[in-house]
Protein backbone atom coordinates (compact mmCIF):
# COMPACT_ATOMS: atom_id res chain seq x y z
CA UNK A 1 0.00 0.00 0.00
CA UNK A 2 3.27 2.30 0.62
CA UNK A 3 5.55 1.66 -2.39
CA UNK A 4 4.48 5.19 -4.59
CA UNK A 5 7.31 4.83 -7.06
CA UNK A 6 7.87 2.71 -9.51
CA UNK A 7 10.13 -0.46 -9.88
CA UNK A 8 12.57 1.51 -11.74
CA UNK A 9 12.70 4.55 -9.95
CA UNK A 10 13.31 7.33 -11.95
CA UNK A 11 15.95 9.10 -10.27
CA UNK A 12 18.57 6.17 -10.71
CA UNK A 13 17.58 6.05 -14.43
CA UNK A 14 19.04 9.93 -14.39
CA UNK A 15 21.83 8.97 -12.14
CA UNK A 16 22.66 6.11 -14.41
CA UNK A 17 22.50 7.99 -17.82
CA UNK A 18 24.46 10.81 -16.68
CA UNK A 19 27.05 9.46 -14.72
CA UNK A 20 29.57 6.68 -15.97
CA UNK A 21 33.28 5.35 -14.49
CA UNK A 22 35.37 8.28 -14.25
CA UNK A 23 38.47 5.88 -15.71
CA UNK A 24 36.66 4.19 -18.63
CA UNK A 25 33.61 3.67 -20.48
CA UNK A 26 31.77 0.16 -20.93
CA UNK A 27 33.56 -1.65 -24.05
CA UNK A 28 29.87 -3.00 -25.03
CA UNK A 29 27.48 0.14 -25.11
CA UNK A 30 26.60 2.84 -22.89
CA UNK A 31 23.50 4.51 -24.22
CA UNK A 32 22.48 7.55 -22.37
CA UNK A 33 19.04 8.31 -24.45
CA UNK A 34 17.57 12.10 -24.19
CA UNK A 35 18.70 13.41 -20.83
CA UNK A 36 15.76 15.09 -18.91
CA UNK A 37 16.06 17.87 -15.98
CA UNK A 38 16.79 15.95 -12.36
CA UNK A 39 13.50 14.23 -11.56
CA UNK A 40 12.35 15.71 -8.39
CA UNK A 41 8.79 15.75 -6.25
CA UNK A 42 7.19 18.06 -8.43
CA UNK A 43 8.24 15.65 -11.70
CA UNK A 44 7.16 12.51 -9.74
CA UNK A 45 3.68 13.71 -8.83
CA UNK A 46 2.93 14.43 -12.22
CA UNK A 47 3.37 11.39 -13.26
CA UNK A 48 1.15 9.60 -10.45
CA UNK A 49 -1.68 9.81 -12.95
CA UNK A 50 0.44 7.56 -14.69
CA UNK A 51 1.45 5.66 -12.94
CA UNK A 52 -2.43 4.65 -11.24
CA UNK A 53 -2.56 3.36 -15.45
CA UNK A 54 0.42 1.15 -14.74
CA UNK A 55 -0.69 -0.29 -11.53
CA UNK A 56 -4.11 -0.39 -11.22
CA UNK A 57 -4.00 -1.11 -7.40
CA UNK A 58 -2.55 2.32 -6.87
CA UNK A 59 -5.84 3.20 -7.68
CA UNK A 60 -6.73 1.86 -4.28
CA UNK A 61 -4.28 4.00 -2.03
CA UNK A 62 -5.51 7.67 -0.75
CA UNK A 63 -3.62 10.10 -2.98
CA UNK A 64 -2.68 12.41 -0.10
CA UNK A 65 -0.71 9.32 0.91
CA UNK A 66 1.33 8.92 -2.13
CA UNK A 67 2.26 12.18 -1.96
CA UNK A 68 3.89 12.57 1.51
CA UNK A 69 5.63 9.34 0.54
CA UNK A 70 7.17 11.41 -2.46
CA UNK A 71 7.71 13.77 -0.28
CA UNK A 72 10.09 11.82 2.35
CA UNK A 73 10.92 10.16 -0.68
CA UNK A 74 12.72 13.63 -2.14
CA UNK A 75 13.79 14.27 1.15
CA UNK A 76 15.83 11.41 1.16
CA UNK A 77 17.40 11.71 -2.11
CA UNK A 78 18.11 15.50 -1.42
CA UNK A 79 20.10 14.77 1.64
CA UNK A 80 22.02 11.92 -0.09
CA UNK A 81 22.89 14.34 -2.89
CA UNK A 82 23.32 17.53 -1.24
CA UNK A 83 25.91 17.45 1.69
CA UNK A 84 24.83 19.76 4.66
CA UNK A 85 26.19 22.61 6.35
CA UNK A 86 29.17 20.52 7.91
CA UNK A 87 29.95 18.57 4.31
CA UNK A 88 27.75 15.14 5.82
CA UNK A 89 25.39 13.60 3.25
CA UNK A 90 23.08 10.50 4.07
CA UNK A 91 23.77 7.52 2.56
CA UNK A 92 21.87 6.51 -0.74
CA UNK A 93 18.39 5.39 -0.71
CA UNK A 94 17.40 2.00 -1.04
CA UNK A 95 14.27 0.11 -1.94
CA UNK A 96 12.01 -0.74 1.34
CA UNK A 97 11.06 -4.04 1.70
CA UNK A 98 7.25 -4.78 1.98
CA UNK A 99 7.81 -5.38 5.64
CA UNK A 100 9.92 -2.42 6.11
CA UNK A 101 7.01 0.86 6.16
CA UNK A 102 4.69 -0.05 8.47
CA UNK A 103 2.99 3.17 8.32
CA UNK A 104 1.35 5.82 6.01
CA UNK A 105 0.68 9.61 6.65
CA UNK A 106 -2.51 12.39 6.56
CA UNK A 107 -1.45 16.05 5.96
CA UNK A 108 -5.03 16.98 7.16
CA UNK A 109 -7.05 16.01 10.00
CA UNK A 110 -10.51 17.12 10.31
CA UNK A 111 -10.77 19.43 7.53
CA UNK A 112 -13.62 19.41 4.97
CA UNK A 113 -11.64 17.83 2.52
CA UNK A 114 -9.88 15.53 4.85
CA UNK A 115 -10.06 11.53 4.70
CA UNK A 116 -9.11 11.30 8.14
CA UNK A 117 -11.76 12.54 11.18
CA UNK A 118 -10.54 12.69 15.36
CA UNK A 119 -13.51 13.23 17.21
CA UNK A 120 -11.33 12.44 20.26
CA UNK A 121 -11.58 8.62 20.83
CA UNK A 122 -12.06 7.23 17.62
CA UNK A 123 -10.26 7.89 13.90
CA UNK A 124 -12.63 7.81 11.38
CA UNK A 125 -11.50 6.85 7.64
CA UNK A 126 -13.60 6.80 4.63
CA UNK A 127 -12.39 3.24 3.61
CA UNK A 128 -11.25 1.63 6.80
CA UNK A 129 -13.94 3.00 9.02
CA UNK A 130 -13.72 3.90 12.47
CA UNK A 131 -10.41 3.03 14.73
CA UNK A 132 -10.43 2.67 18.30
CA UNK A 133 -7.90 5.67 19.56
CA UNK A 134 -6.27 5.37 23.08
CA UNK A 135 -5.91 8.89 23.93
CA UNK A 136 -2.11 8.87 26.15
CA UNK A 137 -2.47 12.26 27.20
CA UNK A 138 -5.43 15.14 26.96
CA UNK A 139 -4.94 17.62 23.36
CA UNK A 140 -4.23 20.87 24.90
CA UNK A 141 -7.22 23.86 24.67
CA UNK A 142 -6.64 25.84 21.82
CA UNK A 143 -4.68 23.11 19.57
CA UNK A 144 -5.08 21.73 16.30
CA UNK A 145 -4.38 18.62 14.53
CA UNK A 146 -3.28 19.05 11.27
CA UNK A 147 -1.42 15.40 10.73
CA UNK A 148 -1.84 12.20 11.40
CA UNK A 149 0.06 9.08 11.16
CA UNK A 150 -1.12 5.14 10.85
CA UNK A 151 1.60 2.33 12.15
CA UNK A 152 1.22 -0.97 12.05
CA UNK A 153 2.69 -2.46 15.41
CA UNK A 154 2.55 -5.54 17.51
CA UNK A 155 1.90 -3.66 21.31
CA UNK A 156 -0.19 -5.70 23.44
CA UNK A 157 -0.57 -3.70 26.68
CA UNK A 158 -1.15 -5.87 29.84
CA UNK A 159 -2.47 -4.67 33.26
CA UNK A 160 0.20 -5.50 35.71
CA UNK A 161 -1.19 -7.18 39.53
CA UNK A 162 -1.25 -5.23 42.53
CA UNK A 163 0.71 -8.11 44.17
CA UNK A 164 3.82 -7.07 41.85
CA UNK A 165 3.48 -3.39 41.62
CA UNK A 166 3.43 -3.14 45.87
CA UNK A 167 6.52 -5.42 45.81
CA UNK A 168 8.38 -4.09 43.34
CA UNK A 169 12.32 -2.88 43.96
CA UNK A 170 14.31 -0.95 41.49
CA UNK A 171 17.70 -2.43 40.92
CA UNK A 172 21.12 -0.51 39.86
CA UNK A 173 23.88 -2.74 38.60
CA UNK A 174 27.40 -0.81 38.56
CA UNK A 175 30.90 -1.61 38.75
CA UNK A 176 32.04 -1.29 42.54
CA UNK A 177 29.19 -2.65 43.62
CA UNK A 178 27.41 -5.56 42.55
CA UNK A 179 23.73 -3.94 42.66
CA UNK A 180 22.43 -1.68 44.28
CA UNK A 181 17.99 -1.29 45.22
CA UNK A 182 16.05 1.51 45.82
CA UNK A 183 15.75 1.19 49.33
CA UNK A 184 19.81 1.77 49.38
CA UNK A 185 20.66 -2.18 49.70
CA UNK A 186 24.11 -3.06 48.19
CA UNK A 187 25.16 -6.46 47.31
CA UNK A 188 28.88 -7.08 46.76
CA UNK A 189 30.28 -8.27 43.74
CA UNK A 190 30.09 -12.23 44.11
CA UNK A 191 33.56 -13.05 42.83
CA UNK A 192 33.19 -16.69 41.70
CA UNK A 193 36.15 -17.02 39.75
CA UNK A 194 38.42 -15.44 42.22
CA UNK A 195 37.04 -18.00 45.36
CA UNK A 196 37.49 -20.78 42.80
CA UNK A 197 40.73 -19.83 41.52
CA UNK A 198 42.89 -22.42 43.42
CA UNK A 199 40.05 -25.33 43.49
CA UNK A 200 39.81 -25.02 39.36
CA UNK A 201 43.66 -24.82 39.47
CA UNK A 202 44.20 -28.17 41.04
CA UNK A 203 41.86 -29.53 38.83
CA UNK A 204 43.20 -28.49 35.72
CA UNK A 205 46.42 -29.72 36.98
CA UNK A 206 44.77 -33.25 37.11
CA UNK A 207 43.11 -32.93 33.57
CA UNK A 208 46.77 -32.46 32.58
CA UNK A 209 47.95 -35.96 33.51
CA UNK A 210 45.18 -37.82 32.05
CA UNK A 211 45.65 -39.60 28.65
CA UNK A 212 43.83 -37.43 26.28
CA UNK A 213 40.41 -38.87 25.31
CA UNK A 214 40.37 -41.32 27.69
CA UNK A 215 37.65 -42.00 30.23
CA UNK A 216 39.49 -40.60 32.88
CA UNK A 217 40.45 -37.54 31.18
CA UNK A 218 36.97 -37.05 30.74
CA UNK A 219 35.67 -36.96 33.81
CA UNK A 220 38.38 -34.81 34.68
CA UNK A 221 37.36 -32.33 31.91
CA UNK A 222 33.75 -32.57 33.54
CA UNK A 223 34.48 -31.06 36.97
Amino acid sequence: MLLVTYFRHPALDWLNRTRCQVDHCSSISCPIGEISSRPDYYFQQSELKQTKQLFPDYKEIYSEVQQINLQRLDKAWKHWLIPDSSGKRGGRPRFKKSGKLRSFCFSRVNHLKAVIKFDGKQIIATRFGAILVIVHRPIPDRFTIKTATITKKAIVHRPIPDRFTIKAVGIDVGLKEFLTTNTGETISVPKFYRKSQSNLAGKQKKVSRKEIGSNNWKKAQTK
